[in-house]
């Protein structure tokens, strides 16, 4: 089996790499990214591709499986940018492995492409998946599931799988992930357990979590599997600021939305902040996800807790932890 991975060097794709490196059934794999990286993993070839510029047949030319991960989260302030990669580039992407008459094709969408639940129910992938419409990560996820519902339409022939995780952590993408949504403001040395006396949380929010090599289990088995349609990847329990405080033996303090809302507004509005404030406010909304199909239908199962995964984050803060790819450099 050939599998071309599309955003092979993120925190997802060095993953996913790694766990198709280590399934039998596949025999070679095609990282495509931006910046071909130094990293030489076994069965892979890379292949600096934009999937905004450069012509995508040539790299999905006579694969078996596609699997879609690139996406670009900045900048925030100019979602132009972002709209242009994240759904010119995936169309872009469908109309190439459709001409191609690729069979399959493996996308990660988010628990961000689902419409907000008034509850803690948790959703399955029936849910409606609208987003939240004031942040650009919801409005382009949500987009893309549109994309996908047409292409799926139009090949019914074909297999077209949705993976929908929860937040993903690995002690390697912390550096990434700190410049991508924190910034200078998040202090990595402090963050140590009895260092932090007091932690403040935004009052009600909560999320869930995974582990990256538990994603890359997902889609490894997207990928093998004889299977079509969403899936929900989580790991329990659910994040809140007491689990939170617990890892960093912090006293939990609640601070009203409202403030905190109206803190990131202003670091935004400065460049001191690179996540937007909308971003929170879609995180306050965010439905909790059942992931009850993917442990029937793909066998999937979550070899790491959500809290271990945050922990596996907060360590890698701590050593400035990083990865051998540009983007997961430190």
């Amino acid at each position: 089996m050939r599998v071309v991975v599309v955003g092979a060097t993120g925190n997802v794709g060095t993953a996913v790499v790694r766990a198709l490196v280590d399934e039998p059934r596949v025999d070679s794999i095609v990282g495509v990214a931006r910046r071909e990286p130094r990293w030489a993993a076994p069965k892979t070839r890379w292949a600096a591709v934009d999937v905004v510029r450069d012509s995508l047949d040539p790299v999905v030319r006579d694969a078996d499986v596609v699997v879609h991960l690139a996406w670009l989260f900045q900048p925030t302030h100019d979602p132009s940018v972002t709209w242009e990669t994240n759904v010119v580039g995936t169309a872009r992407l469908l109309d190439a492995v459709a001409r191609a008459g690729i069979p399959k094709l493996v996308y990660a969408s988010s628990i961000g492409a689902y419409s907000p639940r008034p509850d803690d129910e948790p959703v399955d992938e029936a849910w409606p998946t609208d987003g939240w419409p004031m942040a650009a990560y919801g409005r382009e996820k949500a987009y893309v599931e549109r994309l996908l519902d047409a292409h799926a339409a139009t090949y019914p022939d074909r297999r077209v799988v949705r993976l929908r995780p929860s937040f993903i952590f690995q002690e390697n993408a912390a550096s990434q992930q700190r410049r991508l949504f924190a910034g200078p403001l998040l202090p990595g040395r402090m963050l140590r357990p009895g260092l932090l006396p007091v932690l403040p949380w935004p009052r009600g929010l909560r999320f869930q979590a995974m582990h990256a090599d538990d994603a890359a289990d997902g889609y490894r088995r997207a990928v093998v599997e004889p299977v079509r349609g969403a899936f929900n990847l989580a790991a329990e329990p659910v994040i809140t600021g007491q689990a939170i405080g617990e890892l960093l033996d912090a006293r939990v303090v609640d601070v009203p939305p409202s403030l905190v809302r109206r803190a990131m507004a202003g670091a935004w509005r400065t460049h001191l902040l690179p996540a937007s404030p909308e971003l929170f406010e879609m995180a306050r909304r965010l439905p909790l996800m059942s992931s009850e199909r993917a442990r029937a239908e793909l066998g999937w199962s979550p070899r790491h807790s959500a809290t271990d995964a945050v922990d596996a984050f907060l360590a890698g803060l701590r050593r400035r932890g990083s990865g051998p790819t540009p983007p997961l450099a430190a």
